[in-house]
């Protein structure tokens, strides 16, 4: 795409705001925001007040998002800096964080985006797509969070809260009606029951029809749907100086794996091909999903005269299969009949879970008093043990299996943490944390065959023994241990009682990663990465609390960051580790009410990512056109690329205006747009595999009353039809994914 089409899709997102800004009159005196309490500091604070760039998205705001049955991915653009795509669909997120993430699609992969959900890390990537519903606010946290939240968060953290049972009944219910056929049924109920005790059920279920024909087939409506449920149970005991929150909850996913369309990017261009329909592909193999998730916490907390105690338990457990036609199409080259474009090879392959387990355990002790100092320190542990099978089929021979793996991955790891907040005077507070972690891993191959692309395809079935007599020390397992100390310390200026100066700076860490030896690779082990931070920003209150700017520029650092040099023409999935990488830029989250019935929000974020190793190169691509210097292997020199999956520009607005109708009723409309500008899908920069920028938007149009306790409201996702190639597969063919089609629905929700 031109530069000048960039420009003018950056053009048309900030024109939407300047349309919502332009017709509004003068204000009035009466709508002010709400404070905005955040945990970022494992502390309830008010946003203002804590040193970190941090963005929730909440209320109708979450709801108009997730309209439709949308997954977490809708959050993707949401909030400056915070990119999500998937090579799974539903199950298997990748977050990215100011660029910093990790395009590895293997099940035991991590993330330097951590997430967590009710105060529980959630590490395997297939935990982190637990459908969102019932929450009280989603908190995105840039920038290094490992001293208070640990491990594996150098690039920040996503935090989930649910609603928590209360001593009133609340609750609600929601049915929407969408297209292809979707259905959503969301609801909770809670309450008190006497004696301290009260609880919350909640749960979900979605529903799409497939929609997508198999034109090689001659199938109608194949793919693409899926049914969803998920439920989670709280319950709550409180007491003078203790409280206990108990919580369970479960998922359940079968559906469709992601769809890969072979040969649909133009080539020389990052355009779909002429003609390209969404509606319809042609493949010769299986599509199918399946995932059940179930999980369990136990957070107590007893207040003593001057301290608090907290212990955090959680388990959580996944089982998973998902498997599907990689090369996008149908027959090879090598057949009278293949396509659609030119088929190298047919690869079709599935990956699993079928054993997981993940215990964590915290102790936190802090103080609760109003002296000017005040602190917090503790003890956490991590325990998982899974083991990842994975399948290859050969889709030329009706879909037998010609190879398989199964490994056993263990993670076993510790941390001590202390943190510090001192208000050295009435305009200055001074914060501070460290942590020490020891992390140990270990891989072992437990089962391998393969009668597929392997060198010792030649001896007749490639056995466990073979796979090892190919390794250079004929050893298939891995176990490092890695020992870090991380640290952050950050000051608030109090300029006055509305406006607050903040600066920070942050260590974060993420251990060795593994990759096992298979068909196409031989074992690695990529070293542990560190990063540094700088940022500093301002947070402000104005024009009578009617609104609210917070911004920063920011600045880090990433010394030997593990990168996953994913497909080329040789099909290897390999760990790397850069040199460094850096990103550099600036974000802005800015709210207001523009007048009484109109409530404005707009983010910002600029990022400029830079791989810096002069020496490392990278294996490229089969078709498309490569724009980096090749060395003398014909690899790839990756240095001076940006980060894959790294926008410089993001940009997000929403707009809502209210008009009061009768006695407690109100016709609304609300709105929300995002921007993404390009990136580079892989870690060699092309033209073929570089994403065009674009905008999506949402409308929905409702009428709420008795005082907002009833809403019917018309929505749109997507409503201008935009298509966007969101990643690729480039070791067969130029074979891309794309994101989800415009849908509308009608949505009904009751709450008590």
């Amino acid at each position: 795409m031109s530069t000048h089409t960039s420009y003018r899709k950056q053009a048309l997102a900030l024109a939407i705001s300047a349309a919502v800004f332009a017709p509004v009159a003068a204000a009035q005196d009466a709508a002010v925001l709400d404070k905005v309490q955040v945990t970022a500091d494992r502390r309830v604070e008010n946003i203002q007040d804590v040193p970190v760039s941090v963005s929730t998205v909440s209320g109708e705001n979450l709801d108009a998002l997730a309209s439709g049955g949308a997954d977490i991915r809708f959050l993707s653009g949401r909030t400056p800096g915070l990119n999500i795509e998937s090579s799974f669909g539903r199950a298997f997120p990748r977050f990215y964080i100011r660029g910093y993430g990790n395009t590895d699609f293997r099940l035991n992969t991590s993330q330097p985006v951590s997430l967590v959900y009710d105060d529980v890390v959630q590490e395997n990537p297939i935990l982190k797509g637990f459908p969102l519903f019932d929450l009280e606010q989603v908190e995105v946290l840039r920038g290094p969070q490992g001293t208070l939240f640990g491990r594996n968060s150098p690039a920040g953290v996503v935090k989930f809260n649910s609603v928590k049972p209360g001593e009133d009944t609340t609750g609600y219910a929601k049915f929407s009606a969408a297209s292809y056929g979707g259905v959503n049924l969301e609801g909770a109920v809670g309450g008190g029951f006497g004696e301290g005790w009260s609880g919350r059920v909640s749960g979900l279920y979605q529903h799409r029809d497939d929609y997508v024909d198999n034109t090689y087939t001659g199938e109608k409506n194949a793919y693409e749907g899926y049914d969803e449920f998920a439920l989670r149970g709280q319950l709550r005991f409180e007491s003078e100086g203790f409280e206990a929150l108990l919580g369970a909850h479960y998922r359940n996913l079968d559906g469709t794996a992601r769809l890969f369309r072979a040969n649909m990017i133009q080539s020389g261009t990052n355009k779909p091909v002429s003609g390209f329909d969404r509606d319809e592909i042609a493949i010769d193999g299986v599509n199918e999903q399946e995932l059940t998730q179930f999980g369990a916490n136990a957070r107590l907390r007893w207040d003593f005269d001057g301290i608090s105690v907290h212990s955090i338990t959680g388990f959580e457990t996944v089982e998973t299969y998902s498997r599907g036609d990689i090369d996008g199409g149908y027959g090879a080259s090598f057949l009278p009949v293949s396509g659609p474009g030119f088929i190298p090879f047919a690869s079709e392959s599935a990956d699993g879970i079928p054993e997981h387990s993940q215990w964590t355990q915290e102790f936190r002790i802090e103080s609760n008093t109003d002296a000017a100092l005040n602190w917090q320190a503790g003890l956490f542990y991590f325990n998982e043990d899974y083991k990842v099978e994975s399948f290859s089929y050969d889709s030329l021979a009706g879909g037998a299996a010609d190879g398989y793996q199964r490994i056993r991955q263990t993670n076993d790891s510790w941390a001590a943490f202390g943190a510090i907040n001192w208000d050295i005077s009435d305009s200055f507070e001074l914060r501070a944390g460290v942590r020490y972690t020891v992390d140990n891993k270990e891989l072992t191959v437990e089962d391998y065959w393969n009668t597929g692309f392997v060198p010792c395809v030649l001896l007749g079935k490639c056995t466990l023994s073979q796979l090892a007599a190919q390794e250079p020390d004929g050893d298939l397992s891995a176990s490092p241990e890695d020992k870090k100390f991380s640290w952050d310390i950050s000051g608030t200026w109090k300029l006055n009682e509305d406006v607050n100066l903040y600066a920070r700076v942050a260590t974060g860490y993420r251990g060795s990663s593994i990759q096992s030896a298979g068909a196409f690779n031989a074992k690695s082990v990529a070293a542990p990465e560190t990063s540094t931070s700088f940022e500093a920003g301002i947070k402000a209150d104005f024009w009578d609390n009617r609104a609210r700017l917070n911004a920063n520029v920011f600045y880090y650092e990433v010394k030997d960051q593990q990168l996953t040099a994913v497909g080329g023409s040789g099909n290897a999935n390999i760990l790397l580790n850069a040199d460094k990488s850096t990103g550099q830029g600036f974000e802005l989250d800015f709210q207001a009410y523009l007048t009484d019935s109109l409530l404005v929000t707009l983010g910002t974020g600029y990022n400029d990512t830079e791989i810096k190793d002069k020496n490392l190169a990278v294996s490229v691509c089969a078709q498309c056109t490569v724009t980096d210097p090749l060395d003398i292997n014909g690899k790839a020199l990756i240095n001076g690329n940006a980060l894959p999956q790294a926008p410089k520009w993001t940009h997000n607005l929403t707009a809502r205006w209210g008009m009061p109708v009768g006695d407690g009723g109100e016709f609304y409309v609300h709105t929300d747009w995002v921007y993404r500008s390009k990136v580079n899908f892989f870690l060699y920069e092309s033209v073929e595999f570089t994403g065009a920028s674009y905008v999506e938007g949402g409308l929905r149009i409702g009428y709420n009353w008795n005082q907002g306790a009833y809403d019917l409201a018309l929505y749109g996702r997507n409503i201008t039809d935009e298509l966007a190639i969101l990643s690729g597969i480039d070791f067969n063919n130029l074979t891309g994914m794309i994101n989800e089609p415009r849908t509308v629905g009608v949505e009904f929700k009751a709450g008590f």
